[in-house]
């Protein structure tokens, strides 16, 4: 373990305050652009794969040099269509090799990619494309069962007129100039992918090379809104030298290597696959084996066929895996597996021992945030398991990370909780035309307020207790849902929990518990409240527990602890908890 280190010119812990200083370990940021790591990638490692779609309806394989190849004939051909530098242009599509070469090309030359949820309804898409200024929408015209296609055209009822021509000026989206089709759904008056790509011939070689020159390591890159469970959802920026620096720390912490497969089902609208995955396999020339959705055996047989080595998922679909009937009967062959990655609010330690004893892999642990572009912190890989598994790591290389008391914004000591404020090069440049917010957010001194409560230890390790907003105090304690939560966990029987406060007479806040059962599996409210009982301390034991099928989630698919609230409160009225 990592000793603390004192003095206000040391690395690391500063002293017996909760403030890490930023370290180096021996590695520098790097100046660099995403187009110009795929040109390295592709100098270095041309021949070997680089991307695999191996789906039922077909598989689509890029070695580095065909991506790199592809990247700059998508980049010609937007360039073509009148796409500008840091032009603002909207993707909302499952995972595809069209949304991969997306985001190269876009970045390439200087334009901005905007990710949505192919899941959003008209609202959410609604907003996004006046908020963002959207002037080219890329999209699916279906993602499971939904018509996007058919909420474009009551959105754009001049669109299926245009056979894929501009829009004309002003409407509801005045800077909307044009929608370009992915997938076989479509969408009528759509420009279609595949006749976007034959537009390439109108640029040269020479116009790319301009375009590609004109954009810096601290362009914006992307905007990845929030998910708006409070408030109406904000557009972080992330540059090229945030995302990809954050992408190469990580890999370098968790030993990626270039030999690496991963297989994953993270979606590409969020920085887990976009960033984490897309751009974390592209630092080491590893493979992407990427799903366009998540499906427990149908990963693993991906996992068997393409000898994968890491998976990056969040919890419930980790227990999704270990649920799989061939997995218990011994059937699978997982050895090359090594690497299982994962993030979020609640990581039970359990669930990392389970994968450890039956599969063998090593957990990577990891907390970060859209506006981090996106991780802040990561376990490192020579500790002690036990050890690692019960915390969010240490800082990454030239991040400072600080916890503060939230009345007084004053650095608490080690062991005390307080608000997780970050600084850095991984910091968001802003919220997208939201000066107010992003100055709320961001002070002068570049410290971005999370609205985490966390707690450090003297070695630096992070543990998130809570949302300071989740916050509540049931007879003068101090109770943090996700305490709760990481311990309901732990339950055999439970795949998902999640902890709100309801009002009570006596106490001020009671805590209501809902959880959700792993397949197969029933729970009984108070045969839990009896386990909790005799796991948990007094003051933190849920009073009300609810079974549910699924937890009501944005499209981003954070928990809206607020319909829970609401839901507890109408249970507790009808007297059904």
């Amino acid at each position: 373990m990592r000793a603390a280190l004192g003095g206000a010119s040391a690395l690391g812990v500063a002293g017996g305050s909760s403030h890490w200083l930023p370290e180096s370990e021996g590695v520098e940021l790097r100046e660099i652009t995403l187009g110009e790591l795929l040109r390295e990638r592709a100098r270095l490692h041309g021949e070997r794969p680089a991307i695999v779609f191996d789906e039922p309806h077909g598989i689509c394989r890029y070695t580095y040099r065909e991506l790199d190849e592809a990247v700059d004939r998508l980049a010609k051909a937007l360039i073509a269509i009148g796409v500008g530098h840091e032009a603002r242009v909207a993707v909302m599509a499952a995972n595809s090799p069209e949304w991969v070469l997306l985001e190269y090309a876009l970045a390439r030359i200087g334009a901005v990619v905007v990710t949505v949820n192919p899941a959003f309804r008209r609202a959410e898409l609604d907003y996004l494309l006046k908020q963002g200024d959207i002037s080219l929408l890329v999209a699916a015209g279906e993602h499971r069962g939904f018509s996007i296609a058919g909420m474009l055209a009551d959105m754009l009822p001049d669109l299926a007129a245009l056979d894929g021509g501009e829009r004309p000026a002003g409407g509801a989206y005045p800077a909307l100039k044009r929608v370009v089709q992915i997938g076989p759904a479509t969408i009528a008056g759509a420009l279609a992918f595949e006749h976007l790509l034959e537009r390439a011939a109108e640029t040269s070689d020479e116009m790319l090379a301009a375009r590609e020159a004109a954009v810096t390591p601290a362009g914006v890159m992307q905007i990845q809104y929030t998910s708006g469970t409070t408030g109406k959802p904000k557009g972080a920026m992330l540059t090229h030298r945030g995302t990809v620096n954050n992408a190469l720390l990580a890999g370098r912490r968790v030993g990626y290597l270039a030999s690496d497969v991963m297989v994953s089902a993270m979606p590409f609208f969020h920085t887990a696959g976009c960033v984490c995955n897309v751009i974390g396999m592209a630092a080491v020339g590893g493979c992407l084996v990427a799903m366009e959705s998540f499906e427990a055996s149908r990963m693993l047989d991906l996992l068997e066929r393409h000898r994968g080595t890491i998976v990056n998922a969040v919890p419930t679909m980790y227990v999704r895996l270990l649920q799989d009937e061939r997995l218990a009967a011994g059937e699978r062959d997982l050895s090359a597996w090594r690497i299982a990655y994962v993030g979020g609010t609640s990581i039970p330690p359990s669930l990392m021992l389970e994968l450890k004893a039956r599969i063998g892999c090593d957990p990577a642990i990891i907390m970060g945030m859209t506006e981090c572009s996106p991780i802040i912190t990561q376990t490192l890989p020579d500790e002690p398991l036990e050890e690692k598994v019960g915390n969010a790591g240490v800082p990454l290389p030239h991040v400072e990370i600080r916890i503060v008391d939230p009345a007084t914004g004053a650095v608490v000591p080690i062991g005390r909780e307080g608000e997780l404020q970050i600084r850095g090069f991984l910091v968001t440049a802003g919220y997208y035309a939201m000066r107010e917010a992003t100055e709320a957010a961001i002070d002068a001194e570049g410290w971005l307020k999370s609205g985490d409560l966390a707690v450090m230890d003297a070695a630096g390790h992070l543990r998130i207790v809570g949302r300071i907003k989740d916050m509540l105090i049931r007879g003068g304690e101090n109770v943090y849902p996700v305490e709760i939560e990481d311990r309901l966990l732990d339950h055999p029987d439970i795949a998902e929990a999640q902890v709100v406060g309801v009002p009570d007479a006596e106490f001020g806040e009671e805590i209501f518990a809902f959880v959700v059962a792993r397949d197969g599996k029933t729970i009984d409210p108070d045969g839990l409240k009896s386990w909790c009982k005799e796991t948990m301390a007094r003051h933190k034991m849920p009073r009300h527990v609810a079974v549910i099928e699924a937890t009501p989630k944005t499209a981003n698919g954070k928990v809206r602890k607020v319909e829970l609230r609401d839901l507890a409160r109408t249970m507790i009225e009808e007297g059904r908890a």
